[in-house]
């Protein structure tokens, strides 16, 4: 009896992981509803406060080589590449807030632990030497705030993806830019696939594959109720959305 007992335990186990429900990571945090600027402080605690698995937001590096958060190549009509961080703080979100630097966002977001910080290191237009310096320095920064826990990487950058695992065994790095298939990914120790929805609409079997090789995966940016229900029902990881509220009512059903 008590073999069997075991045994039902661990397939139920087993069939709960195969299973688990779909997580919510908020685009730039959560703004569209909220009247918080994208990718600003503001936003991300906007998204820990709707317990958001995870908040996303995006890192540039400017030309003094300081990580800044900002999704735009530019910050008010600043090219962040090409502009100085001084520079840059010349100009407001309309909350007032300054551009945040990633320490600053970072150190905010560490205040919980719940919410994950879903760094998306972007590519940088002055070339591939500049984007790997961001890399570089992402870890860095992470490992000096020993954030490693709370904090997984994301970029359209296949080079980005290799780099930081090369820097950091350990850190979950997943990939975006939708040209590689799971098999691909798993080859070279990438985490996950990041993907839009198109992708995985164009390649249906990649989510079955890509659990099957035990890898993560993540759409983005869902922002339909119908888009929602079918991404659950591919039992995908992760939905990156900009209406965290309507996916987080849906998730309830």
């Amino acid at each position: 009896m008590k073999k069997s007992l075991v045994i039902l335990t661990v397939l139920s186990a087993i069939n709960f992981t195969s299973f688990a429900q779909t997580q919510m990571i908020a685009h730039r945090g959560a703004w569209k509803n909220t009247a918080a600027p994208q990718n600003s402080i503001a936003s991300l605690n906007q998204a820990i406060a709707q317990k958001a698995w995870g908040s996303e937001f995006d890192v540039h590096l400017t030309k003094d080589d300081v990580l800044v958060v900002n999704h735009d190549d530019e910050f008010y009509g600043l090219d962040i590449a090409t502009s100085t961080y001084d520079e840059l703080l010349t100009k407001k979100h309309p909350n007032g807030e300054s551009i945040p630097t990633a320490e600053a966002y970072l150190k905010e977001g560490l205040k919980q632990q719940a919410t994950k910080l879903i760094y998306e290191l972007k590519t940088n237009k002055l070339g591939t030497e500049r984007t790997l310096k961001s890399a570089e320095m992402a870890v860095a920064l992470v490992k000096k705030l020993k954030a490693d826990k709370q904090v997984e990487y994301i970029a359209f950058s296949y080079d980005a993806c290799l780099k930081l695992r090369a820097l950091d065994k350990k850190a979950k790095v997943h990939y975006l830019n939708g040209d590689k298939s799971p098999q691909e990914l798993k080859a070279v120790k990438i985490d996950g696939l990041d993907y839009h929805l198109s992708v995985y609409k164009k390649n249906p079997n990649w989510i079955e594959e890509a659990k099957n090789l035990k890898l993560k995966t993540n759409v983005w940016t869902v922002n339909k109720a119908d888009d929602m229900q079918y991404f659950i029902d591919q039992h995908i990881d992760y939905i990156t959305t900009d209406e965290p509220e309507l996916l987080h009512s849906i998730l309830k059903k």
